[in-house]
This record gives C-alpha cells, sequence and structure tokens, in this order.
C-alpha cells in the first residue's frame, strides 16, 4: 500500500546504519565481515516485516495497482492478496495513487529488490511500457491486471473482456430505451485500454440502433466527483437526454447525483464493474444496469500467472475474465 512509500530507501543493501553497526572499531575484519552479513539479514527480515509480508513467501511478487481510492481496485487488491496466501507467495502491494511516474519509481524499486515476477495495473498504458522493458530486460517477467501495457512485452494480460462489456452495455440501453433516445458518454481515463476498450464496444454495439442518437462523450477520470461535475455540464447543454453509458460505476454513481430524480425514471444509466455502490443503486433503481466484472478474480488470476511466469512455465499471454449484466432482476447473483 501507500505506507510502503517510504521503505525502499531502507531496504536496499548495505543501508549505513547496518554498516555502522558491523564495523565496530574494537574488532577483528573476520568477526566484522559476519557482523555484517547477520546485520544484512536482519535488514532483509525487517524489510519484508515491514512491508506486510511474513517473509515465507517462496516466489516474491510486487504489484503496483493505479488507485486504491476505487472500490474495484480494493477488491482486485484483496483477491490477489488472498491468492497470495494461498500459494505461500510473498507479496507486496504499492498504491500509485494514479501518478504515472510514482508508478514507474514502484516498478523500478521491484526491480532493484530482486522480485521474481511484477503485477501492474497500470496509470496509463503507454507511460507504463519503459518501467515494464526494463524489468523485463532484467529478467522479471510483468503480468498486467485489468488494464494492458501498450508497447512492451509481457508474460500475461489479465483482464474483463472489456470490449464484449462495452457492447453488452449498449444493448441493455438501447432496449431499455425501446431503440430511441439520445445517450452520453462519460469516458474513464484517457490512455487506459479499458476506456479505450470499453468505449470501442460501445460504440461498435449502439450501432445496431440507428434511432438512439450519442450527443456527447466527455471522460471524467473513473471518478465519481469528476462524474457528478460532467454530467452536471452535459445536463446543461443536453437537456433532452435519456440515456447514459458510463464506463464505470464510479462516474455512473456520479452522474446519478447529477440527475437527481431523474436517474431511473426518465433517464437510464448503465454502469460498468459491478462494484458494491454500483450493485446497491441497481437495486434501487436508481442505476438501470451495470456490466459487472469479478476484480477478485482478476487478482487472483494474475498471482496465479505471476508464479508460472516466475517460474519460467507457459501462460496465456491474453486472459480474458468474464463479464455479465446485472440489472434489477438478476442482481441477486452477484456478491459486493
Amino acid at each position: 500500500s501507500s505506507s510502503n512509500a517510504g521503505q525502499a530507501d531502507w531496504c536496499l543493501p548495505r543501508p549505513a546504519h547496518c554498516k555502522e553497526a558491523a564495523m565496530g572499531t574494537n574488532l577483528n575484519r573476520k568477526f566484522a565481515v559476519l557482523t555484517a552479513v547477520a546485520a544484512l539479514a536482519l535488514t532483509a527480515t525487517a524489510c519484508n516485516s515491514a512491508s506486510g509480508s511474513d517473509g515465507s513467501g517462496s516466489t516474491k511478487i510486487g504489484m503496483s495497482i493505479s488507485t486504491l481510492n476505487n472500490p474495484f481496485f480494493v477488491q482486485l487488491k484483496k483477491g490477489a492478496e488472498a491468492e497470495a496466501k494461498a500459494l505461500d507467495v510473498d507479496l507486496t502491494v504499492n498504491d500509485a495513487q494514479n501518478d504515472a511516474s510514482q508508478q514507474a519509481n514502484q516498478l523500478q524499486n521491484f526491480t532493484g529488490q530482486n522480485v521474481k515476477a511484477v503485477i501492474i495495473n497500470p496509470v496509463d498504458s503507454d507511460a507504463a511500457a519503459p518501467s515494464v522493458k526494463a524489468a523485463d530486460k532484467a529478467g522479471i517477467p510483468v503480468v498486467a491486471a485489468d488494464r494492458t501495457v501498450n508497447g512492451a512485452d509481457l508474460a500475461a494480460t489479465v483482464a474483463s473482456d472489456n470490449v464484449e462489456g462495452g457492447r453488452l452495455a449498449a444493448k441493455a440501453l438501447a432496449e431499455k430505451l425501446g431503440g430511441k433516445g439520445k445517450v452520453v458518454v462519460l469516458q474513464g481515463t484517457s490512455g487506459t485500454s479499458a476506456s479505450r476498450e470499453r468505449g470501442q464496444g460501445f460504440a461498435e454495439g449502439i450501432k445496431a440502433y440507428p434511432d438512439i442518437k450519442v450527443l456527447a462523450k466527455q471522460p471524467a477520470d473513473f471518478d465519481r466527483t469528476k462524474g457528478l461535475d460532467v454530467m452536471t455540464n452535459l445536463l446543461q447543454a443536453h437537456s433532452d437526454v435519456n440515456g447514459v453509458f458510463a464506463e464505470n460505476d464510479e462516474m455512473a454513481l456520479g452522474a446519478i447525483k447529477a440527475l437527481g430524480s431523474k436517474a431511473g425514471k426518465s433517464v437510464m444509466v448503465v454502469g460498468f464493474d459491478g462494484t458494491p455502490d454500483g450493485l446497491k443503486a441497481v437495486k434501487d433503481g436508481s442505476l438501470y444496469a451495470s456490466v459487472a466484472q469479478l476484480p477478485k478474480e482478476i487478482g487472483k488470476i494474475a498471482i496465479q500467472n505471476a508464479v508460472k511466469a516466475a517460474k519460467g512455465e507457459k501462460v496465456e499471454q491474453t486472459v480474458k475474465v468474464p463479464v455479465k449484466v446485472a440489472t434489477a432482476e438478476n442482481v441477486g447473483e452477484f456478491s459486493g
């Protein structure tokens, strides 16, 4: 997590305070060397303890998540941690806080800490490429989770079928509107494969309904507050809108707040992710539907593939995790 940020420098080999402890002036050279070795061993143990690991894992894996200020990625992290525990993996998870440069530093630190594999949920699919290439050059396999990395060799990409999910969202919204209407799209963070693929799928799916017009597409960065602000502005320009596709549930929930009493009545909103808050909104009728992902499953499968890659075993380059539309009729099938 973000609490690990200050540990990297302290955990580097031969820290200054360990040298001081090891090289006592009254000891002979042989004893000093033995003491230094012992000090380094203690430092390694302390580093494992500080990172939230018990140090017992036979395979050391580093994981950098784009942000933990999003329920979806919190669930992804939980799935990864549970599988790491089950497989006796020493897992360190860092929160990049939606900062591509911070994420680059995290991957650099992982490379220096001799991890056996890295899992990245990129802040930016393009900006992550140099760091992934550096890890690959160092012989460390990299697995992408939920979003891919463009222009770099990955051991595997584990993600929901976002294009198919976008198509399903278009179909669900169009059918609810009776094949006629005016809709707007709230886009995710620019540069992410998830936003691009979901948008692509929705655009492909909505073509089957020529009487539905897409009035506007505007980024809200997968964020609830930005979703509220963007939807508020779109309503001023397009008061006749009767459908909204948001590329994640957080933006959908922001849009619902902007719509007020219109949400679920005169304006139908479809989200994407199937987060606990999203499913709750589906139950109460303010959110018509959410294309539900399985974030814990993505985290779990990412760990499994990282372990295989670390051992030199063959892994599938692309692992698609299924998605399904959650509506009021079937929302009971999905657990938050």
